[in-house]
């Protein structure tokens, strides 16, 4: 069996030292008794130390991070909990474990060095086929002492290698830039759920805290070439940016423009409207007149259509049909002479 209190020691170290268990209760016993007790004194301080010895090795304590698995010549009985507790020894025998401790592995620490030829786990292939440098950290403690102890021959080489697995899996199927920045949180999440599910399902009775992943970088070898393209790709994201911000401005000053013509438009279309309604509207007003009165009606249209035709020339027109006409006398134009003589004048 394996535990710190495997074997008879309950108590977590070593077994007492039965010799001197023995002998210094035989001293006792002949402080008590006398040197006169003979062999019957010798035989009740057996008794009386094998008793003594006994009850030693039957009772034993579990503290409160701790639990105990109780063994039956060798076979699994039950699980203890705190406190104080008795397995008669040594038909039983205790297991003793501290399932509340935290325990860390570490995987990849320190920096890979892709010209070595040792295996560094740290160094893995990324989804878009990069190579990242990766250290972290696996928290974990007992969730069934049980199945750590019985299920598992070596607990953390086992949980090592889930570990590293996982975050190869994962890893895999992620491209390098996000991991190298917001994506880390949800990848320990992700390889921490991994993680847990594989052990759950070799019933390792192992409880996956947290995982941390303390770097993530690019190789040494290749590092500063890794931040030159980050810095390009920093600067065609800041160029794309004031590209976008300058479409914005131009898209919202066309918009704004199309907006003031559309208004412009529509205003032109209710007054084109209004006025060919108001045309209209004095065509049914002049034809419900003519309807009255056509004679009247048609000689008004007559005059006031020759008035807008000739209202705005200078010409006289005489009717040579009309009284009177024979007696014209041509006049002279003052207005058009004073017009020359100022024009002269000038």
């Amino acid at each position: 069996g394996r535990g710190s209190g495997g074997g008879g020691g309950q108590n977590g170290g070593q077994g007492p030292n039965i010799d001197d268990f023995f002998k210094k209760g035989q001293s006792q016993l002949k402080t008590v008794l006398g040197d006169g007790g003979g062999s019957g004194a010798s035989f009740l301080l057996i008794l009386l130390v094998a008793a003594l010895g006994w009850l030693y090795m039957s009772f034993y304590t579990v503290k409160p991070e701790e639990q105990a698995v109780v063994l039956t010549f060798g076979e699994y009985t039950n699980t203890q909990g705190p406190g104080l507790n008795f397995a008669p020894w040594p038909v039983q025998t205790a297991l003793i474990e501290p399932v509340r401790k935290q325990r860390e592995i570490k995987i990849g620490q320190g920096r890979a060095n892709l010209r070595s030829n040792s295996r560094d786990p740290g160094v893995m292939l990324t989804g878009d086929a990069n190579i990242i440098d990766i250290n972290f950290t696996v928290v974990w403690n007992i969730k069934d002492l049980k199945a750590h102890l019985f299920n598992l021959a070596e607990p953390e080489p086992t949980i090592r290698a889930v570990a590293e697995s996982a975050m190869r899996e994962v890893v895999g199927r992620s491209r390098l830039a996000p991991l190298l920045n917001r994506d880390r949180a949800q990848v320990e999440s992700d390889v921490r759920e991994l993680i847990q599910t594989t052990l759950d399902e070799y019933q390792a009775g192992v409880r996956i805290l947290r995982l941390n992943m303390d770097r993530a970088d690019p190789p040494g070898e290749v590092i500063d070439a890794f931040r030159d393209v980050q810095a390009a790709e920093q600067e065609r994201d800041t160029r794309q940016k004031e590209a976008q911000a300058k479409y914005n401005e131009i898209t919202a000053a066309a918009r704004g423009e199309a907006a003031q013509l559309t208004e412009d438009a529509e205003a032109y279309r209710a007054r084109v409207v209004a006025g060919a309604e108001g045309e209209a509207a004095r065509f049914e007003a002049v034809l419900k007149e003519y309807a009255a009165a056509k004679d009247v009606t048609r000689k008004r249209l007559y005059l006031e259509t020759m008035e807008r035709v000739f209202g705005n020339m200078n010409k006289v027109i005489i009717d040579e049909n009309a009284s009177g006409s024979q007696g014209v006398v041509p006049y002279l134009p003052l207005d058009q002479l004073r017009g020359r003589t100022a024009q002269q004048g000038r």
